[in-house]
């Protein structure tokens, strides 16, 4: 796994969910601590801010009617019927702590459901980069980690799952998925010892 062929996929971190006023922080606050997945995701990026690989973020966001929506269900509905991630508002906004990245952190928008390959130019960018191996960090993890890292599995990249950089609605839905369901496609490891193992091989 070399760092010029892998890139940092971030998902959801968005105010509606990380945000302390957030409409949607109610959703993933029982998962683990917000605040916790956040700071272990801003220092990874951190620690590979001057490495050679890819950050990109893949903000969700709708126009004000979410006429992108069709009877929504599920996840979609709530985030219709809460006013979520609505484009040119506060709540929408990539959350501030990455603002410190810049240009570094790519920003690859689109997305419109739980898939972050889905409408958007995702593959493209990676294809463009070489890119063969991605980390996967965000919210939620039993839906848009979920979806995205089968998505990326079946399109041929080396999927990993950052345990400690995403969020479940559930201490036991976030154990359950780590445990028993990622692992049937991806690795699954804590942030830390994915880097150095990045570290080991560039």
């Amino acid at each position: 796994m070399h760092a010029a062929e892998t890139a940092l996929i971030l998902i959801g971190f968005q105010n509606d969910y990380f945000r302390r006023d957030g409409v949607l922080r109610a959703a993933i606050e029982d998962g683990r601590s917000v605040d916790d997945v956040l700071a272990h995701t801003t220092a990874l990026m951190s620690r590979l801010a001057d490495s050679p690989v890819t950050m990109i973020a893949t903000p969700i966001l709708f126009t004000p009617t979410y006429e992108e929506l069709v009877e929504p269900t599920g996840i979609l509905k709530v985030v219709r019927d809460s006013g979520a991630f609505r484009a040119g508002t506060p709540g929408g906004e990539t959350v501030q702590e990455f603002a410190t990245f810049g240009d570094r952190l790519l920003q690859v928008p689109g997305k419109r459901g739980l898939n972050a390959f889905s409408n958007t130019d995702l593959d493209r960018v990676l294809q463009e980069r070489g890119i063969k191996n991605i980390a996967l960090a965000g919210a939620i993890t039993s839906v848009c980690i979920d979806s995205t890292g089968r998505a990326a599995t079946e399109r041929g990249y080396r999927v990993t799952v950052l345990s400690d950089c995403t969020v479940g609605r559930t201490p036991f839905e976030q154990e359950f998925f780590c445990r028993e369901i990622l692992p049937l496609y991806a690795d699954v490891c804590a942030a830390d010892a994915w880097a150095s193992r990045l570290e080991q091989t560039t």
